[in-house]
C-alpha cells in the first residue's frame, strides 16, 4: 500500500505521471456524464487537490453515492497536468476508499460564508474552514519559529509550573485550584479566624492557576543564563471582549547578565524572525488573510521585518502626545499626563501615525509598574519596556529586573506584598545576583496581529472565556 502524501507537497512538487495516494476530507463533489470531480483537502494546505474519478473505477456508483461534502476518503491514482485554471496538477483516481460518510443535508459547513460567531458554536468542525485552517497553520508556524529563534541562540526551554501559590505581579485575578469537591464547598473548613482553612486542602495552602512563568524563569536563568518559557497561563478577569481570554499561551524569555538595552535588542530580533519565518512557510495563508481578512497584513509584516524599531522613553512619549494635542493634530478619549498608564489609543498613535513603524517605549513611572522592575537612578522610573506595534498597540512587555537585594525588599514593602511569600525570590539576590532582564509576549495576541483576525477567540482552537467552557 502506498504511503499517503500530504496535499501541500503534491500541489507544489508533485510530478505528472507520479503514482500516489492521498487521504483527507471532501470539500466539494460535482458529477459529469462519465466522471466526477472531487476536491479533497487534508488540512496541510489552503487549497485542496482536484480528483477526477472516472466511472470505470471499481465500485464507482457505490462510492459516489456515499461521497458528499465532509466525507473522509483515501484515493490512489496518477497525477496529470490539469487543464483548469488555478491548479497545476490533478489526480486521476484509480481506487477509492470511503472511511466515513457525511450527511450532506445536515453537515454545518456548506459551501458558503459563515460568520465567525456561528463557527464558534461548532468548534469541533470550524477548523475545516479555509479561514480557521489558515489561522492554525500560521499558529503552528509561529510556534516553530519561536522555538527555532531561542534554540539557535542557546536558550533552554523551561516548563514552569501551571499550579502556583504566587500571583507574580500581585495584581492579577486568579483561578483558585482546590481538591475540595462541590459538597465540600457548601461547608468549607474554617480556621480560628473564620477564614477558609486551606491547611486541609491538597497543597496545605491556597493554590492557583498561574498568570505567568516569569518568576520561575528567573530562578532557572540564575543557573542556565538564558532560558525561555512557552506554555499556558490563566487570568480570571471577567472581561468578555474580543481581546481577552481566560486561558492563553505566553512566551517569556529571561536572560542573566543582560540589561534593558540587550532586552530591547532581543525583542526586536525575535519579532523580525517570527514574521520572516511565517511569510516563508505560510505564504498562501498570509495572502489569504491579506485578501479576505485585512488588506494591511502583508504590509504590516514587511514593516516589522524591514524597519528599525523606534526607541523613546516614556517621558518623551508623553511630551510628544501632549504636543500633538496642543497643536490640535489629534484628540484622545483618555487624558495624557506624566504618570498615566498609556492607553491603547496612545500606543497606536505612536506606532501607526507618528513613527509609522514599531516603537519601543522605555523607563515608565515606577508607580504603574511591577515591584520586580529595576529602579532607575532618578528614583521615579523603572527600566521597563513595551514594544508597540501598528494596529494593536502593546505586543511585548518586559523589563530589566531589580537585582539589588535592599532595593527589591523596599519595593516589595511599598507594593504591600508579604515579604515572606518571596523568600526564595530574595534568595536569588543573596546568592550570586546578576543583572538580568526578560519580556513576555501573549502568543494569541501575536497570531491575531499577524493574521488580522478581529477576535482573539478565533486564533486559539478552543477559547476559554466567561460562560464558555466547551470541549
Amino acid at each position: 500500500m502506498a504511503t499517503p502524501q500530504r496535499i501541500k507537497h503534491i500541489l507544489s512538487a508533485g510530478a505528472p505521471g507520479e503514482t500516489l495516494t492521498i487521504q483527507g476530507w471532501v470539500r466539494t463533489k460535482r458529477s459529469a456524464k462519465k466522471f466526477t470531480f472531487i476536491e479533497v483537502n487534508d488540512g496541510s494546505s489552503m487549497n485542496g487537490l482536484q480528483v477526477i474519478a472516472p466511472e470505470d473505477i471499481p465500485d464507482y456508483a457505490a462510492h459516489m453515492e456515499r461521497i458528499s461534502t465532509g466525507a473522509s476518503v483515501k484515493i490512489s491514482g496518477t497525477l496529470a497536468e490539469s487543464p483548469g485554471k488555478g491548479q497545476r496538477v490533478e489526480l486521476q483516481a484509480e481506487q477509492i476508499t470511503v472511511f466515513g460518510e457525511s450527511d450532506g443535508e445536515t453537515y454545518p459547513l456548506q459551501k458558503k460564508r459563515h460568520s465567525f460567531e456561528f463557527l464558534r458554536t461548532i468548534g469541533h468542525l470550524r477548523s475545516r474552514t479555509n479561514t480557521l485552517g489558515a489561522v492554525f497553520r500560521v499558529r503552528n508556524a509561529c510556534a516553530n519559529a519561536i522555538h527555532e529563534f531561542f534554540q539557535t541562540r542557546s536558550f533552554l526551554w523551561m516548563h514552569t509550573p501551571i499550579l502556583t501559590a504566587s500571583d507574580c505581579e500581585g495584581a492579577g485575578e486568579m483561578f483558585t485550584v482546590t481538591r475540595f469537591n462541590l459538597d465540600d464547598l457548601k461547608a468549607l473548613p474554617k480556621n480560628d479566624s473564620g477564614n477558609t482553612d486551606f491547611s486541609q486542602d491538597f497543597f496545605g495552602k491556597p493554590a492557583y492557576l498561574t498568570v505567568s512563568g516569569q518568576l520561575e524563569a528567573e530562578i532557572m536563568a540564575m543557573a542556565f543564563s538564558n532560558v525561555y518559557t512557552f506554555g499556558p497561563t490563566f487570568r480570571a478577569e471577567n472581561s468578555n471582549t474580543a481581546r481577552h481570554l481566560a486561558e492563553f499561551w505566553m512566551v517569556e524569555p529571561e536572560m542573566a547578565f543582560c540589561d534593558l538595552e540587550g532586552n530591547m535588542d532581543l525583542a526586536e530580533a525575535f519579532l523580525k524572525h517570527v514574521f520572516s519565518r511565517v511569510l516563508e512557510t505560510c505564504a498562501d495563508d498570509m495572502e489569504f488573510f491579506n485578501k479576505r481578512i485585512d488588506n494591511t497584513v502583508l504590509e504590516t509584516a514587511d514593516n516589522i521585518i524591514n524597519s528599525d524599531f523606534a526607541r523613546i522613553t516614556y517621558t518623551e512619549a508623553i511630551a510628544l502626545l501632549e504636543s500633538t494635542i496642543k497643536k490640535g493634530d489629534k484628540t484622545f478619549e483618555f487624558p495624557v499626563s506624566w504618570g498615566i498608564d498609556l492607553q491603547s489609543e496612545h500606543e497606536r498613535y505612536l506606532a501607526e501615525e507618528h513613527f509609522k513603524k514599531p516603537v519601543i517605549v522605555t523607563d515608565y513611572p515606577a508607580e504603574i509598574k511591577a515591584f520586580y522592575m529595576r529602579l532607575n537612578d532618578d528614583g521615579k522610573t523603572v527600566a521597563a519596556m513595551d514594544v508597540l506595534a501598528p494596529r494593536i498597540g502593546e505586543i511585548i512587555g518586559g523589563a530589566q529586573r531589580e537585582e539589588r537585594l535592599d532595593v527589591l525588599e523596599r519595593r516589595i514593602a511599598e507594593a504591600g506584598l508579604p515579604k515572606e511569600d518571596y523568600w526564595w525570590y530574595l534568595d536569588l539576590r543573596r546568592y550570586g545576583t546578576v543583572p538580568h532582564a526578560g519580556f513576555g509576549l501573549g502568543f494569541e495576541r501575536l497570531v491575531q496581529f499577524m493574521t488580522g483576525m478581529a477576535n482573539i477567540r478565533d486564533v486559539i482552537p478552543f477559547p476559554r472565556t466567561p460562560d464558555n467552557l466547551e470541549f
